[in-house]
């Protein structure tokens, strides 16, 4: 499904430890594994320097670990210092990386417009898919735990739709992913239609529920089409109350989403729907970027 993973650590994510499990991950199809850690340029004095020492220490950080977990996987290191999304960007095309793994720490919204964040900045200058996954999911599981998690990080998919443009592209990308998979590497899906639209005598329902239901089914039998295992739901109510509530009895993997805002001017006006899943999920997000 994605072959060649980038790993970018900042050693506080959690991330790091998957360097004790790329064995679990080959069982996830991933063939090509990248650790990034990028230290950020010594500021100290007048001129900008490259902070040696740290660079070494999270060099050796990693390779000790991937000594100790020998494996028949690709594994590289990379530790460089520099700017977090200028060197992903570069790093991510040098080894042609079809998937980026990324933390995402917990962060209102006013903070993350004022700071900005790796994560959106990198959504709008690649192409590439990203797996962000909160930094306690991968430190609090166990080794077993963990296993797992590794071993089955694609195989069940939960994708918000509501019949527009991006949902669209969302589900034309599983379908791709779905055909090209040497394994059956993602096997289920699960579709989930919110109506926020209330209905009453001034404002009738622009969708109705039975009409959201035909359109999953008839989307349940493409994606069938693709050897996948299609579960569909249409709710009422809060989009991202009710896609967090169907994400914790529905039994995924991850959640997949696609966004053309994230990271631009529209977000300080208003919030897009991905946007503030990414903020709320506990589960990974699996992130397509909108193409512009």
């Amino acid at each position: 499904m994605f072959e060649k993973v980038l790993i970018c650590t900042d050693f506080s994510d959690g991330l790091h430890r998957l360097s004790q499990f790329t064995s679990s991950l080959k069982i996830a199809g991933i063939k090509q594994i990248v650790f990034l850690h990028v230290v950020p340029l010594w500021e100290k004095g007048i001129i900008p320097k490259v902070d040696s020492e740290k660079i070494k220490q999270a060099q050796t950080q990693l390779e000790k670990a991937i000594e100790q977990n020998p494996t028949d996987v690709e594994v590289k290191i990379e530790v460089q210092s520099g700017k977090p999304v200028e060197t992903i960007l570069k790093v991510a095309e040098a080894y042609q990386s079809s998937l980026i793994i990324l933390g995402s720490p917990t962060r209102s919204i006013l903070a993350e417009k004022l700071v900005g964040s790796t994560m959106a900045d990198l959504s709008h200058q690649t192409k590439i898919p990203l797996l962000v996954v909160r930094p306690q999911l991968f430190s609090a599981l166990t080794s077993e735990e963990l296993t797992l998690r590794c071993q089955h990080l694609f195989r069940s998919l939960l994708i918000p739709y509501n019949d527009g443009k991006v949902s669209h592209y969302l589900l034309q990308q599983i379908k791709q992913l779905a055909q090209k998979q040497s394994d059956r590497y993602l096997q289920q899906c699960q579709l989930c239609w919110v109506l926020e639209n209330k209905a009453s005598k001034q404002k009738p329902l622009k969708v109705l529920p039975q009409e959201a239901d035909e359109i999953l089914s008839g989307i349940k039998a493409e994606l069938e089409e693709v050897n996948l295992q299609v579960e569909i739901e249409v709710r009422e109510g809060n989009s991202i109350s009710q896609v967090l509530e169907t994400s914790v009895m529905a039994d995924i993997s991850a959640i997949a989403v696609s966004s053309g805002t994230i990271g631009k001017l529209q977000e300080w006006l208003i919030s897009s729907f991905a946007a503030e899943l990414l903020r709320q999920s506990w589960y990974p997000v699996l992130f397509f970027p909108f193409p512009d």
